[in-house]
């Protein structure tokens, strides 16, 4: 879990002097929108230069408006950095992994016997429930897709299904799983900001997980029985030869997935659990598919370029390895210094102290932090940051409206957790497209459950219930039930 020692400014933080009005904050934002649109949607540029944009403006306005100095600014990209460095570095290490594991043969072997047992009818609702259990029992939704999920691509590109639906229905179950278990580290740290009991935290968000991801698969069951349309004649036969020829497939080559998704059951924390797999992957290269060291860790620094014969298989197996991740890399490392850049210049203080003072009940309060939540996803490009700055931000007001902290850990959660993925300049958005090799805008509409999630949670809020099974207490003696 991410330390909480970088804890964010609060409105009260701010030196009176140095503390944006809205007007203010909104130019930064608006700034970045901007640029982002313009660049990213009308321009086609890659995000880098869009970012790069709005650091600038963001500086500019926290020197030349504000009074920062540059020290209190790069402080603030420093810390943002810091603590999105674990991201960082899983995403290096997460690079090697896949190209490991191709070369070991796990990727090709969950492929080749996947494309044995699944059909185009029930691929789409059984990968998200594989993803959930999955992700569930690793606490990782980044590991789930980064191992599973590539597979589950490889396996649905053979079906016929589009890699977009595949990566949506992978991305629904494993945000899911993540947001429910107790090894995630963004389900401790919602918890922790709050400062309830974990399993107080999951027990509040499980109805609406339930309800969020089972509309999910309902849509995915449905989706299913017209993404692959017919089969063509011998294709899984094709890939499946072109696999078993290129691959040693013995039951050997799931020794990474066997050592990987071990360590992450006894809790072993991600970052060392993947550097492990990627031992794995290049021992099992050289013992199963008889590798040179040397070559085996060539893999892993330059990645996978297999010739199996068949185009589709070359293309769905080829890897960037370690040295492949810069372009990924250097988009989330230039998304954390623009995060940083707007949390220590106060403008994501602002923003949630003004959402705050626009609250008028308690349904408001709860529907505008899960608001809150998803804009700081945007604004900051990490996950870590939904969930602290609304956390700390609203955590009094929830104490003054007779509000259990149960309902704001879930309203940050179940809003913050699965709609970073959404955003295409977010860390998460950023190493999901990488490793599904699918745009963010293309599989964005087949995430249902980043759409369903806060939608639940607002709807059950707006009408009254709760949706950890108990219904508001009565209006005469709680504050927390007194209609908006």
């Amino acid at each position: 879990m991410p330390s909480l020692n970088l804890e964010p400014l609060t409105y009260e933080d701010l030196p009176p002097e140095q503390r944006p009005t809205l007007l203010q904050a909104l130019v930064p934002v608006l700034g970045v929108v901007l640029f982002l649109a313009v660049g990213s949607g009308y321009l086609k540029l890659a995000p880098h230069g869009p970012l790069l944009w709005s650091i600038v403006l963001t500086g500019a306005v926290g020197k030349y408006w504000l009074g920062y100095s540059w020290d209190d600014l790069y402080e603030g990209l420093a810390d943002s950095l810091l603590m999105g460095l674990q991201a960082i570095l899983i995403l290096f290490v997460i690079y090697a992994l896949i190209s490991t594991w191709i070369s070991a043969g796990t990727i090709p072997g969950l492929m080749y016997y996947g494309l044995a047992v699944l059909t185009p009818e029930v691929f789409l609702p059984a990968t998200a429930l594989l993803a959930m259990a999955v992700a569930f029992s690793i606490g990782s939704s980044w590991t789930t897709a980064g191992t599973l999920g590539v597979a589950f691509i490889g396996i649905g590109s053979g079906l016929g299904v589009p890699a977009p639906m595949t990566a949506g229905a992978i991305l629904s179950g494993a945000y899911a799983g993540d947001k429910q278990s107790p090894l995630s580290d963004t389900t401790n740290l919602a918890a922790a900001v709050t400062n309830i009991d974990l399993y107080d935290h999951i027990r509040a968000m499980r109805n609406g997980t339930i309800l969020a991801f089972g509309l999910s698969v309902l849509l995915y069951a449905v989706l299913g029985l017209r993404a692959g349309g017919t089969i063509p004649v011998g294709r899984v036969a094709e890939i499946q030869g072109a696999l078993a020829g290129t691959y040693d497939l013995s039951a050997l080559v799931f020794l990474p997935l066997v050592v990987t998704f071990g360590l992450a059951l006894y809790g072993v924390s991600a970052l060392p659990t993947l550097v492990a797999g990627v031992f794995a992957g290049t021992f099992a290269t050289v013992l199963v598919q008889g590798r040179s060291f040397t070559a085996a860790w060539g893999v892993f620094l330059e990645g996978t370029a297999p010739e199996t014969g068949t185009t589709l298989v070359n293309d769905l197996l080829a890897s960037g390895g370690l040295s492949g991740s810069a372009w990924t890399i250097s988009v989330v490392v230039a998304a954390l210094a623009l995060g940083g850049l707007l949390e220590r210049t106060g403008v994501l203080a602002v923003l949630a102290h003004s959402l705050a003072s626009a609250v008028r009940g308690p349904r408001s309060l709860v529907v505008g932090t899960g608001v809150s939540a998803i804009l700081v996803n945007a604004f900051s490009a990490q996950q870590y940051m939904s969930i602290v700055v609304p956390g700390l931000t609203l955590r009094n007001l929830y104490d003054e409206y007779g509000l259990a902290g149960e309902d704001l850990s879930r309203a940050i959660e179940s809003a913050g957790t699965p709609t970073g993925a959404l955003f295409p300049w977010h860390a998460g958005a950023v190493y999901m497209s990488a490793v599904f090799g699918v745009g963010t805008l293309a599989y964005a509409p087949y995430y249902f459950f980043a759409f369903l999630s806060p939608l639940v949670l607002f709807a059950t809020t707006l009408l009254g219930g709760r949706y950890d099974g108990t219904a508001d207490a009565d209006p005469a003696e709680s504050p927390a039930a007194v209609d908006d």
